[in-house]
């Protein structure tokens, strides 16, 4: 030890003694090499140097990267929190393979996570500024086991990833110091954020200082683009990492974006030879920019004397606060949203879109189905559609966003490259007409009159001529607000209706997989013409399912009304329904516990939709495992609205003579009285719920030491501290006890005999989300009566009902 100090003593005398062109080092170490305070790793091309420096007045030592032929400028801090307070530190790799950071009593004060430990390691100094720890052998970037472009301190150099890897989880971000004295991370961060879309933020703490708008597909909404012969700006978004870099343009310009202490994002260059850092841009640069500067609901406007204003439809909450330049309060509504009465969206153009609080998006649509979507969502208060999206769908429909509550950080943008438009949702009363509009609504109306009585006497002429049977399949198709497709498309898509394509049959008629001309996949259900259902109820039918959306509902796409045929056309789910896998014996272990557990919440936020969300209230009534369909990435989807009705604004409950649906899910009070309420389609989860996690059929379910089914089988675990033992057997290896515990004990409270006993989907999201959430105890499930012992998988095709029509959702008329 003491001949390895005194050679680093004399390595830095020498340093400090002889020009600095004659103490260059070698760029690595390897295994039992070392370097100490006083000596340093240079990168072949003289760019960057690694050793020990001391901040500004500080004393302590720190190990790091800094420019080496420019100004010392750090770019790179290893022991950020654990300085060493002497000259005695070293860094050298073990013979297992790690790189450490030793103080003078070989106490390890940094070292690396590595994922692998390398046969032949070596520690070297890119040009890039990147101390990279690989295998001696290989030198490519794949073989790097770690590099300090994965731990960033204050600064991104060009090829240097901001971002996350979605495979690892590893996450890079920029961190200030402390202070210009204290390399220890500060209050400020530059991050990516992915909330469904990503987007850029400069942090303070846990908030957020400033944000962009989210990626649209081409650049980030918000940020105005900056052209330059400096660097060039890269984005990457795909499954396995969304990150951010930048590439430099200018051999003889070097750059660099560091965050600074006082929370300041600052891109810096340096032209060779110079000797001073040149700024180019600073971050944030004004008022508007600033993080919710207008407070909830208002706009900021840079180029205005007063920056602030309340969105259309919107007032100051406080107007004597914003007479006193004090906004933070924010603006609330003039006209409260009623969701039974008429509204209206204004469209605001060319802003940077509000923070991602309560949103949620969906991909592949048009303007209208957005615009459809939110006006049949109550919570809805604004939509915007990102056509970038388009440019990469194969059908040109792009991305809908959607804000529920407040909107949060909206600002006017002066580049229109990088803005987008924004519909806030207000009661008609707010929308107004000004003089221009006036005038062009009456020459409307005068030429739309005349058109109209001109086209009445044609149309009155027309109809004398037409044959009756023709009338009936035009009336059918009118105001269906859905695609039309002929007869012959879809037969010619399903190969003739061939029993090759098809891929399910039942009391309602056939389903078969079909592929339009454009290469769209869709699910084909074609009507049984034994249904008594007349083209008034089909239309009825059609139109309300169309405006049903959600990511968790199967989408209709389209219908065909020819003569005695009624076609449904819905998007193609590839991978089947839910019991095709967690019913079969190899097939259930594909679904592992995480997945399940996803599957389980895309189940009950679809169901919450139904019964508190879309403008009807709706009750499914034939909710099971053969009912949810999942799509390429094993995401569940409510399918088959056959025996579905609607609730009234202020209908709790109703009652039919009619009992229809599958015995295992129906709840007691509507089997045994024919009652049905939102709370049998709760009873109806809980028992879909147990079944996934047990992996068994509640029908059909029998046990040695009793007949009790699947649901009372649970019930009695549940009663005997044993209720991990309902758990199916392959999800061993993958579950989280405590989460299966969870979920037996929502799906016991779900399945309770008494309708007022279960909880609502809402509560039901929020017990399953929140595993700190205090459940209250479940009582005894219904049926809780023991069978006699009979083969009930011989009976099942007796009793289990379904309806004739897969899509008879009954309108509620006044009697």
């Amino acid at each position: 030890m003491e001949t390895h100090l005194f050679f680093a003593f004399f390595c830095a005398w020498i340093c400090l003694s002889v020009p600095l062109e004659s103490c260059i080092a070698a760029d690595s170490i390897r295994i039992d090499q070392s370097i100490g305070d006083g000596e340093t790793l240079v990168s072949s091309g003289q760019s960057f140097e690694l050793g020990f420096f001391s901040p500004g007045s500080s004393k302590n030592r720190y190990l790091g990267i800094w420019y080496k032929n420019t100004p010392r400028t750090v770019v790179w801090v290893a022991n950020r929190n654990n300085p060493i307070a002497d000259l005695y530190g070293v860094l050298t790799i073990f013979n297992n393979g790690a790189l450490v950071l030793l103080n003078q009593s070989k106490s390890v004060i940094w070292s690396p996570n590595l994922s692998k430990v390398p046969e032949n390691p070596v520690a070297q100094l890119l040009e890039t500024g990147n101390l990279v720890l690989r295998d001696s052998s290989n030198e490519s970037s794949e073989s790097y086991i770690w590099q300090s472009f994965d731990d960033p301190s204050d600064t991104m150099l060009p090829g240097m990833k901001v971002g996350w890897n979605l495979k690892t989880g590893l996450q890079r971000k920029l961190t200030s110091w402390k202070s210009a004295d204290d390399p220890s991370p500060g209050d400020f961060s530059y991050r990516i954020d992915i909330n469904v879309l990503p987007y850029m933020v400069l942090g303070v703490g846990a908030g957020k200082k400033v944000r962009s708008g989210p990626w649209n597909g081409l650049e980030f909404n918000g940020l105005n683009p900056s052209e330059n012969s400096v660097y060039k700006a890269v984005f990457v978004a795909n499954n396995d990492e969304v990150y951010a870099l930048y590439e430099s343009n200018n051999n003889k310009i070097i750059s660099r974006l560091t965050l600074i202490h006082s929370g300041f994002l600052q891109r810096l260059v340096l032209k060779k030879g110079s000797s001073e850092w040149d700024e180019l841009y600073s971050f944030p640069s004004e008022l508007c920019q600033n993080y919710g500067h207008c407070g909830a609901n208002g706009i900021c406007r840079i180029g205005k004397l007063q920056i602030c204003e309340c969105l259309t439809g919107f007032t100051p909450k406080s107007q004597e606060e914003w007479d006193m330049f004090n906004i933070s309060s924010g603006c609330t509504r003039r006209m409260p949203l009623d969701c039974q009465s008429e509204e209206g969206f204004v469209k605001v153009t060319g802003v940077k879109l509000p923070d991602m609080i309560d949103f949620h998006v969906i991909m592949g649509v048009s303007l209208r189905e957005c615009k459809v979507s939110c006006l049949n969502n109550c919570s809805c208060t604004a939509y915007s559609y990102l056509k970038a999206y388009a440019y990469s769908n194969p059908n040109g429909n792009g991305g809908c966003l959607m804000w529920s509550g407040n909107l949060i950080d909206i600002r006017e943008l002066t580049s229109e490259k990088a803005a987008e438009d924004i519909y806030i949702r207000i009661h008609t009363s707010e929308l107004g007409l000004n003089t221009y509009q006036k005038k062009k609504l009456v020459i409307i109306l005068v030429i739309s009159t005349f058109s109209g009585i001109l086209t009445l006497g044609l149309a009155v002429w027309f109809l004398f001529r037409k044959k009756r049977t023709m009338g009936t399949d035009q009336e059918s198709k009118e105001n269906l607000e859905l695609p039309l497709f002929d007869l012959s498309t879809i037969a010619t898509a399903t190969n003739n209706f061939s029993n090759t394509n098809m891929i399910g049959a039942g009391g309602f008629g056939s389903v078969y997989k079909g592929n339009l001309p454009e290469g769209v996949a869709v699910a084909v259900k074609r009507l049984s013409q034994n249904s008594a259902q007349g083209v008034q109820e089909f239309k009825n039918e059609v139109v309300l399912i169309a405006k049903l959306q959600h990511k968790n509902l199967v989408r209709l796409l389209g219908c065909c009304i020819q003569g005695e045929e009624r076609i449904l056309l819905y998007e193609y789910m590839p991978n089947k329904s839910l019991d095709y896998f967690i019913f079969d014996q190899n097939r259930r272990a594909l679904l592992a516990w995480d997945k399940r557990c996803e599957i389980v919440m895309g189940i009950a936020r679809g169901l919450l939709y139904l019964h508190q969300d879309s403008r009807f209230q709706i009750i499914h009534r034939d909710l099971k495992t053969s009912n949810i369909l999942l799509d390429d990435n094993l995401n569940p989807k409510i399918s088959d609205f056959g025996l579905a009705r609607i609730f009234g604004e202020n209908q709790m409950e109703t009652r039919t003579k009619r009992i229809v649906g599958t015995y295992g899910y129906m709840s007691p009070e509507y089997v045994i009285d024919g009652h049905f309420s939102v709370k049998s389609d709760v009873f109806s989860f809980g028992a879909l719920l147990l079944e996934i996690v047990s992996g068994k059929k509640n029908r059909g379910f029998s046990h040695p030491d009793h007949h009790h089914n699947l649901l009372g089988h649970a019930w009695l675990l549940w009663e005997q501290n044993k209720a991990l033992e309902l758990m199916d057997a392959c999800l061993e290896d993958s579950c989280v006890a405590s989460q299966v515990l969870r979920c037996i004990q929502v799906g016991l409270l779900c399945v309770q005999n008494l309708p007022a006993d279960r909880p609502a989907m809402s509560s039901v999201i929020f017990m399953l989300g929140n595993e700190g959430a205090t459940l209250p105890q479940p009582k005894h499930p219904g049926f809780f009566t023991e069978r006699c012992s009979v083969d009930t998988d011989t009976m099942s095709g007796n009793i289990e009902l379904h309806s004739e029509n897969a899509v008879t959702i009954s309108m509620l008329k006044g009697r």
